[in-house]
């Protein structure tokens, strides 16, 4: 076994020692934790290693530069307590997410576009960015008698891949490779299933141009184009943590929300019309709770106007 093989061995074994150990976490417990990594991220790593210029020059992009900097550190510290909140929930959602408690843990906002998206007998895309935690919102909807295809890249440890892929399939869904799944999308598009997409990155300087906060942001067009060419219902959706209420609840209580719903039929040839409204959808999710937002992507990357230096199209890519 080389030292490549070894050391990813190992690290699946400490995930999962950490993994078993979080479970056991009750509510109060496993948000001290997370609040003390975010903390020790924030305020003791090198603000280099994580990002912190990149989220501070992107929350000023969305929210104006007139934002005071004690407003700017608090979404970027409370954005690392609810990145490591994710994880904890990640790993205890198995144990805690049943389909006889979804009322005890989630409220619903528009629940009937949700509704009326899967009512229709076509395939449907539920987009989202990374905001909240999007692995909830999946799970849910496997609970709920939907499975979901669910674009995702390869992770680089097989050991753990293998265990994201088990975790995200096992109400239902099936993985789909960000690297080659084009065709298994297909699939599902062409039978009238549902796919799960994150479509908030930067799609590169051959992206479609739309505005995000106020400022032209590169986009993958491809989500309206197969919405478009398969006859694909957009929804819109997101899963937002709620204040913690630790007298009654027994787990972390969630906004499960439909932002909108978007048929491609009434936007007729207009890909960037309808590529602008699912972004637009987005954006006024993040304005929700702008510190569960992943504030370190460089979503304006990319600017209108600059020379291509590579001839591959990045809106053919999968977004995820």
């Amino acid at each position: 076994m080389n030292r490549l093989k070894v050391r990813q061995a190992l690290e699946y074994l400490l995930f999962r020692f950490i993994v078993c150990v979080v479970r056991a976490l009750p509510l109060r417990a496993s948000v001290w934790l997370a609040k003390g990594l975010g903390g020790f991220v924030f305020f003791v790593l090198p603000k280099k290693l994580t990002r912190y210029k990149i989220a501070g020059d992107n929350i000023r992009t969305a929210f104006g530069n007139d934002m005071p900097d004690a407003e700017v550190n608090r979404i970027i510290h409370q954005m690392w307590v609810h990145l490591f909140r994710v994880i904890i929930e990640i790993a205890q959602l198995p144990n805690k997410i049943r389909l006889y408690n979804c009322a005890d843990v989630i409220q619903f906002y528009n629940r009937e576009l949700s509704v009326q998206a899967l009512s229709q007998s076509r395939p449907v895309i539920f987009l989202s960015g990374h905001f909240g935690n999007w692995e909830l919102a999946n799970t849910t909807f496997g609970c709920f008698g939907y499975p979901t295809g669910v674009v995702a890249r390869d992770l680089d440890n097989p050991w753990l891949h293998r265990w994201f892929e088990r975790f995200r399939q096992h109400t239902g869904h099936r993985l789909i490779s960000k690297k080659g799944g084009s065709d298994l999308m297909v699939e599902f598009l062409e039978k009238g299933g549902t796919l799960g997409l994150l479509g908030d990155q930067d799609a590169g300087r051959r992206g479609l141009f739309v505005d995000f906060f106020g400022k032209p942001a590169s986009t993958f067009k491809s989500i309206a184009l197969l919405a478009r060419q398969y006859d694909a219902i957009i929804a819109v959706a997101y899963a937002r943590r709620l204040p913690d209420d630790f007298k009654n609840a027994r787990w972390t209580q969630f906004e499960l929300g439909c932002e909108a719903v978007l048929d491609p039929r009434e936007y007729d040839m207009d890909i960037e019309q309808l590529t602008q409204d699912y972004t637009d959808a987005l954006e006024r999710a993040v304005r929700k709770a702008p510190e569960q937002y992943f504030w370190v992507h460089r979503r304006w990357k990319s600017v209108p106007g600059q020379k291509r230096k590579r001839k591959p199209s990045p809106d053919t890519k999968i977004p995820a």
